[in-house]
């Protein structure tokens, strides 16, 4: 039993107090609630720059979107924009529009009559000079490539 002591027993006669917090030592509200720099600013400032309308986004662009949304495939009531059948619009600078288009199936009864419709309305969209369309078959068309509103104006959501 002569082990010695885990611990020793130190008596202390006082304590010095702790030291108390100084209002003067705090930081003043205003340096707290003051805005640090915000490295966004500029950013947020700067303005996009003008869109060319033949550019996705711009006034002739968008207004040759408009014209293939009015176009509707007669056995789906749904236009041929939102159903999928445009894969590309081109549009250049001096106002000739290409677009790239597909139909439901090789067989499809309006194959004869969809890309001139499609080529006379887009014609008519001011500013554009002429309209080629071009018509193809890869990659094939399915119900994938259909928007979301066509496929809730469809009921398959």
């Amino acid at each position: 039993m002569n082990e010695e002591p885990k611990f020793t027993v130190e008596q202390v006669d006082a304590v010095a107090p702790p030291p108390r917090a100084r209002v003067d030592d705090a930081e003043a509200p205003a340096d707290k609630l003051e805005r640090k720099r915000d490295y966004l600013e500029g950013f947020l400032k700067e303005q996009p720059a003008g869109l060319a309308g033949h550019e996705p986004g711009g006034d002739l662009y968008e207004g040759v979107i408009t014209a293939l949304k009015d176009i509707f495939d007669p056995e789906i009531p749904v236009n041929i924009y939102d159903l999928g059948l445009i894969y590309g619009v081109e549009i250049t600078p001096d106002g000739g529009a290409t677009v790239t288009m597909t139909l439901t199936t090789p067989h499809c009864p309006v194959a004869e009559s969809m890309p001139g419709e499609v080529e006379l309305r887009v014609g008519a969209v001011p500013g554009i000079r002429d309209c080629e369309v071009n018509l193809v078959w890869d990659p094939p068309w399915d119900p994938a490539k259909m928007s979301d509103e066509a496929r809730l104006e469809l009921g398959m959501l």
